[in-house]
């Protein structure tokens, strides 16, 4: 297929998909099928219109085209801008075979940097989504469950005004704390606990607990939003059965809040495994993590077909991530958006 084809094809499908979401709409308005005051009759013209436009150019232009035009630029050859649209630029394999090879030609051996990066990088990720999980579900129960007011204000208050500022400088500032001249391992030798200090850049430490800090907020709303609508006299009723403190959150309270729950797994694990930032400051000198390397496809090797390849992989494999926590927790998409 010619580059024209694939640039009609990247704005006709959208088009095509909202033309056919919109008739199945006023299918099921004209059928019965749908029950209820249409959009425009809840919203009013104006605001209704307002709306389809904001969020349609929103969702087209800003999210859904730019996806689709990196998708079609990772099936194309790396060409000189002279020869774009010609007739050397067609459909290749080429950017997903040096994924797995190194190379655009041969097959002889695997590129076990990139691979080893790669599953490291989702690795990592589902494992700090995991302890995202831990440090906060207790802190959001005890927002939501058992908390006053005030003290709800203050909790919320001491959550997020660290967050004003820059992650970058959060980064840095862990760097400056896990460095080997850095205040944890000056309080280390100085207590004596060590003789030298500990490699915590070099060994990921900084990095992980970087990660894991970077995204917390991400995890602890969702959680926060789905156990305060738990009805408390549910707990108060357990406890008065008997039912240990364990039994409470493994049978009540989770299976409660497990939109909550994926909606938080789904946004650490998916901006972790995209983050670029943390890596690049706090990572060490044999750290491996993946998106440097698409980083490095575009602006160090300035091969954007293949940076749009490795983009395009890391793509799917956190949309198959949030598919599999939909299928292991039971719900479906619109669940975890409540």
């Amino acid at each position: 297929m010619s580059s024209a084809g694939g640039l009609i094809l990247v704005v006709a499908l959208p088009l095509a998909v909202a033309v056919f979401f919109f008739a199945l709409a006023t299918y099921e308005r004209r059928a019965g099928l749908a029950t209820g005051p249409g959009f425009f009759q809840r919203n009013g013209l104006v605001i209704g219109l307002y709306l389809v436009i904001a969020v349609g150019f929103w969702a087209f232009f800003i999210i859904l085209l730019p996806q689709l035009a990196m998708v079609d630029m990772s099936f194309r050859p790396k060409l000189p801008p002279a020869q774009m649209g010609g007739p050397k630029d067609l459909y290749t394999l080429e950017n997903y075979r040096y994924f797995l090879f190194g190379s655009i030609t041969s097959t002889d051996a695997w590129n076990w940097l990139h691979i080893k990066a790669f599953f490291l990088t989702i690795g990592a990720s589902v494992a700090i989504t995991l302890l995202n999980f831990v440090i906060c579900y207790p802190l959001a129960f005890h927002m939501a469950q058992s908390s006053s007011t005030a003290r709800l204000r203050v909790l919320l208050l001491l959550l997020i005004v660290p967050y004003w500022v820059n992650e970058i400088l959060r980064a840095f500032a862990f760097r400056v704390l896990l460095s080997s001249g850095g205040v944890i391992n000056q309080m280390l030798m100085g207590a004596g606990l060590t003789s030298e200090p500990i490699d915590f850049l070099g060994a990921d430490v900084g990095l992980y607990m970087g990660l894991s800090y970077a995204y917390l907020l991400m995890m602890i709303f969702p959680l926060y939003n789905a156990i305060e609508s738990l009805d408390r006299n549910q707990i108060e009723a357990a406890r008065d059965l008997g039912a240990p403190w364990w039994h409470i959150h493994a049978f009540i309270v989770m299976p409660h809040a497990k939109p909550g729950i994926a909606s938080g797994c789904t946004l650490v694990f998916m901006l972790t495994a995209g983050a670029l930032a943390a890596p690049l400051v706090l990572g060490g000198p044999r750290t491996l993590w993946f998106t440097p390397i698409v980083y490095d496809r575009f602006y160090q090797a300035f091969n954007w077909p293949q940076g749009a390849a490795y983009a395009f992989i890391l793509l799917v494999t956190c949309i198959i991530f949030v598919l599999l926590v939909l299928k292991a927790f039971k719900l479906s998409l619109g669940e975890i958006t409540r």
